[in-house]
């Protein structure tokens, strides 16, 4: 049976979607391009915000429309946001699974393939427990995902995924290290932790982030340990000491920051002031004064006036961010935040367009400090000539020839080529 799957959204569905290729090649499915005559379509949905939906709802229409005789399976979010609905509201799925049962997603699929008869898998307790993947191989061969926390209870006012996510559960710190050690076996250079709240891993298994930080970084051969996202709350002085004295831990870091102003901060019900971030960031560059530090920005939400909207740019350029990521506010109903004055599209478009303009130069300013030093690259990619890699700051770096992936270079960075920094490989005879 030929199968495509199309994953959207987060890190955390990124490892999700990994694992169920893992499983339908385990039982001699064929894993081929989304857009091939498959015999099954599988969408791992996203609801972040409207437009998640609306791409979501049109990937499920589009393999309908690719394969008219085909089995559709949408899993994850979206489905869970919807599902009093979605049966409903689109028939053209056979299979609809919500947050639960991710993991026996085979088992209902070879059903399907038996009675052909629609299944309907959303759990009202998808919740309760975390549920197990173990992953050892990927589809690259130089980077790889570990799930170790689902859920959140932050109750960000203008988020649903506490809802569709549930509280948080953790895996077991000792399946965690048994999981990276066996991709560290499997020639992983890089292991990336995820979550739907990373930092917060371990409050529902009487432990915390730091003491997994602490298991993982003794893992023998293991190169690099990045975190996909933390927030700035959760880099205690445990976790922040873990970084000063280990250097298997990479020298970027993604902390959301959302908003410049502590009004919008306190509106948006998030867990900490301007002041506060900007004395993480300082103790973060302490430690490792080139650091790259990202971190995403909402525009337009609800109570930010001219003002606010200034405050957010003179403090993101105060604490000179390597990039952002901006997201204009997307209602979601039922959340706090939709029952607020909203503020119009353009508004949100023009904010938009500004931070990503101030994104652009504080990306190349960051990119500049490395002109003309040397620094290791461990590379991923090649095409048309040219081989592609990322140092351990996250600058990509591009260089003339094929460089396996999954090795290791030194290269002296020339010049940049945004979004690159063209590099040159230094003799290491």
């Amino acid at each position: 049976m030929k199968v495509g799957i199309y994953t959207l959204g987060c890190k955390v569905n990124t490892y999700e979607s990994e694992y169920i290729i893992n499983e339908l090649k385990k039982n001699n499915f064929e894993i081929r391009d989304f857009d091939d005559i498959n015999d099954i379509y599988i969408i791992n949905t996203c609801t972040v915000t409207n437009n998640s939906d609306s791409k979501s709802r049109k990937m499920i229409r589009h393999a309908r429309k690719l394969n008219k005789n085909a089995c559709i399976v949408a899993v994850g979010c979206f489905i869970e946001y919807n599902k009093k609905i979605i049966e409903d509201l689109m028939p053209e799925i056979d299979i609809i699974v919500g947050n639960k049962d991710k993991s026996i997603l085979v088992d209902l699929i070879n059903d399907y393939m038996i009675n052909h008869k629609r299944i309907n898998d959303i759990q009202d307790n998808f919740d309760e427990n975390f549920e197990d993947m173990f992953i050892d191989n990927y589809n690259t061969r130089t980077r790889a995902f570990v799930k170790i926390q689902d859920g959140c209870e932050n109750f960000c006012s203008y988020c649903v995924i506490p809802r569709v996510r549930g509280k948080c559960r953790s895996k077991d710190k000792e399946k965690v290290i048994k999981e990276i050690e066996t991709l560290v076996k499997n020639g992983y250079k890089e292991i990336i932790l995820t979550g739907i709240h990373t930092g917060n891993y371990g409050v529902d298994i009487n432990t915390n982030f730091a003491s997994l930080l602490k298991e993982i970084v003794k893992i023998e051969g293991l190169k690099r340990l990045r975190i996909s996202s933390i927030e700035a709350t959760e880099l205690t002085d445990d976790v922040l000491d873990i970084i000063k004295n280990n250097k298997v831990i990479v020298n970027h870091f993604h902390i959301p920051i959302q908003s410049g102003s502590d009004k919008v901060l306190k509106i948006m019900n998030r867990k900490y002031n301007i002041e506060y971030f900007k004395n993480i960031i300082d103790k973060i560059r302490k430690i490792s004064p080139d650091v790259s530090i990202t971190t995403d920005i909402i525009t337009g939400h609800p109570g930010e006036n001219d003002e606010e909207f200034k405050n957010t740019l003179e403090n993101v350029k105060k604490i000179n961010f390597a990039k952002l990521h901006v997201f204009p506010y997307s209602v979601r109903n039922d959340t706090p935040s939709s029952r607020l004055a909203q503020i119009p599209d353009y508004i949100k478009k023009e904010q938009t367009d500004k931070l990503l303009a101030l994104s652009n130069k504080l990306e190349i300013d960051y990119m500049k400090k490395f002109l003309n030093k040397n620094l290791e690259v461990l590379f991923e990619t090649s095409k048309d000539g040219y081989s592609y890699g990322h140092t351990t700051n996250y600058l990509t770096v591009k260089v003339l020839g094929t460089i396996p992936s999954s090795t290791f270079k030194n290269v002296k960075l020339i010049n940049i080529e945004y979004p690159y920094i063209f590099g040159e490989i230094i003799d290491e005879d």
